[in-house]
């Protein structure tokens, strides 16, 4: 009995246990244009700018954990959209998980864009928290923004 006691306090005190997190310098998008039904798989580096048709997507981050972790890969990306007249309009800025596409999704028209993955892990796990690279942390998602056609 006193062994027992000892194993639940010893539990009680460890505290949560965070899974690491793996920093990546690509994230895997996939492209669908719905008027022609084409797909693109789109590599795109962090900090860097790539084009499907009118949209323009620049991931920011884009995190693994470690595969003896369960799965669970997210990337902050900005989406703007050029339009007719040559100017940009900024239609996405979030948080996409791979494992859940609908979870907050790209909500547009003509386009759909997902995250499939990433690629090319940058250093060894770090503890998940706030980044300090002025990105919102996962668990600061703003409720996602519905269009309503009027």
């Amino acid at each position: 009995m006193p062994l027992l006691l000892l194993v639940a306090l010893a539990c009680m005190l460890a505290g949560p246990v965070h899974a690491q997190r793996i920093e990546n310098g690509i994230a895997n998008f996939a492209a669908l244009d719905k008027v022609t039904a084409s797909v693109k798989q789109l590599p795109v580096a962090l900090n860097q700018t790539a084009e499907f048709r009118t949209l323009k997507v620049t991931p920011r981050v884009c995190f693994t954990r470690d595969p003896k972790e369960p799965p669970r890969t997210s990337t902050f990306v900005e989406v703007d959209e050029i339009l007719i007249d040559g100017k940009e309009k900024r239609i996405f800025t979030g948080w996409m998980f791979a494992e859940s596409p609908g979870l907050n999704p790209l909500v547009h028209p003509v386009f759909d864009l997902w995250l499939t993955g990433c690629s090319q892990p940058q250093r060894a796990p770090v503890a998940e928290g706030p980044s300090s690279k002025g990105v919102p942390p996962v668990g600061d998602l703003p409720p996602p923004r519905r269009r309503v056609p009027r």
